[in-house]
This record gives C-alpha cells, sequence and structure tokens, in this order.
C-alpha cells in the first residue's frame, strides 16, 4: 500500500483509536498519529517506522505486524492477548511531531493520566524523552525507569513509568536491535514476557496475571 503526499494530507488532524483491551499489562504511549497512521488507522504505522520489527524481536508479539497496510482484527486480538495497549500524548494527526506545541503535549499528559487511571496497567512506557519532558516539564528525564516517588504513584495511579526511545525512523541513533531491547525491559516488568539468562533463554513462562502493582 502506497499514499501519494497529497492523499496523506487529507488525514492531517485526523484521530486514531486507541487500542486497550481487558487485563491491560502494558500501555504504550506514542506522541501522536503519523499521516500514514491516520490513513491506517494504525499507531506507528509509517513504513520507516521500526516500532512492530522491535516488539517482535522482543518477543513482545509472537510475530511483526504488517504496519504499512495496518492491522487486523487477528493483529490487534493478538496484542490484546498478550496485555499490550496503544495511545497517544495527543490525538490529532500531523505529518511531524513538531507541529505540536507544548500547551498541546502539556493537556496531553493530563489525559494520559486520566487515561491510565481508567485503564490501570501495571507499566506505561512512553516513547520519546523530548515530548515527555514537554508533556510533563520533567526538564531533566532521561530514558528508563523512571523513580518511583509517592507524587509519581499518585500521577501514574500505581503503575511503573518507563520513558523508552521513539521508534521512528527520524531517530538515528536507534537500530531494530536497540529498540527491541529498550522495549524488552517495561515488558519484562509488566510480565508479558519472561526475564532472560544471560545466555538468550527464557528464564520463566510470563506470568499469567500481571505482577504486583504499588499505591492504587
Amino acid at each position: 500500500m502506497r499514499f501519494t503526499r497529497l492523499e496523506l494530507e487529507a488525514f492531517r488532524g485526523r484521530e486514531v483509536d486507541d487500542l486497550v483491551g481487558p487485563g491491560l499489562r502494558l500501555l504504550f504511549v506514542g506522541i501522536n498519529p503519523g499521516l500514514w497512521t491516520a490513513a491506517v488507522k494504525t499507531h506507528f504505522a509509517h513504513p520507516t517506522n521500526r516500532f512492530y520489527p522491535a516488539l517482535a524481536t522482543a518477543r513482545i508479539t509472537d510475530y511483526e505486524v504488517d504496519r504499512v497496510a495496518g492491522m487486523s482484527e487477528a493483529d490487534r486480538a493478538h496484542l490484546v492477548a498478550r496485555g499490550v495497549g496503544i495511545t497517544n500524548l495527543v490525538r490529532r494527526a500531523t505529518a511531524r511531531a513538531s507541529e505540536l506545541s507544548r500547551e498541546e503535549l502539556g493537556e496531553g499528559g493530563a489525559r494520559l493520566q486520566r487515561f491510565v487511571a481508567e485503564h490501570r496497567p501495571a507499566v506505561v512506557a512512553i516513547a520519546g524523552v523530548t515530548a515527555y519532558r514537554d508533556a510533563f516539564g520533567a526538564r531533566g528525564a532521561a530514558l528508563g525507569r523512571q523513580p518511583d516517588t509517592l507524587e509519581s504513584a499518585i500521577r501514574w495511579s500505581g503503575a511503573a513509568l518507563w520513558v523508552v526511545p521513539n521508534p521512528s525512523g527520524l531517530n538515528a541513533h536507534e537500530t531494530v536491535a536497540t529498540l527491541a531491547a529498550a522495549y524488552a525491559a517495561p515488558a519484562t516488568e509488566a510480565g508479558v514476557i519472561a526475564p532472560r539468562r544471560p545466555d538468550g533463554k527464557a528464564r520463566r513462562e510470563a506470568a499469567a496475571e500481571p505482577p504486583a502493582r504499588g499505591t492504587r
């Protein structure tokens, strides 16, 4: 499937439904939908985006979703069954995330906190450290697991918070392998995948139930 630039422009400002279901363990949070994402109604769908290759490499999914054509209902059911959900800080589609204002990102951060309070994932993973800093005024934030504090427990309804690399093809600092490693860490904490031994083999099967959570 291919779109011309003019065809994609018709999707500017559109929204993409959140992917969420019962038993949510790990919630991935994008910045906002791109135009290709809006066109095929699939998060992280641009042909150069490495999100789904990274999920498959990390064994968060059993196979690589065909992002270019868009998710099938079977793909969506697979992610939900794995306890994985996807949403965005800002709902409206743009060609680039740089088109968003800090005010929009701040409003999106507040919306995200309400979303987390409603759906109660065990772990939240926000993809993009710059967007995280702008949305939450966390100027010194770095990639990785964010500190557990009373404030964070209240803000995130007891969920653990991770900031992970943006999988966009524009992020030249990352590869599918480094993204997979970054995404595997929160997925392990969420119980979506099993911890790995030094030899790369799984220590145990992923938990049948979500891990214990902090303050609710």
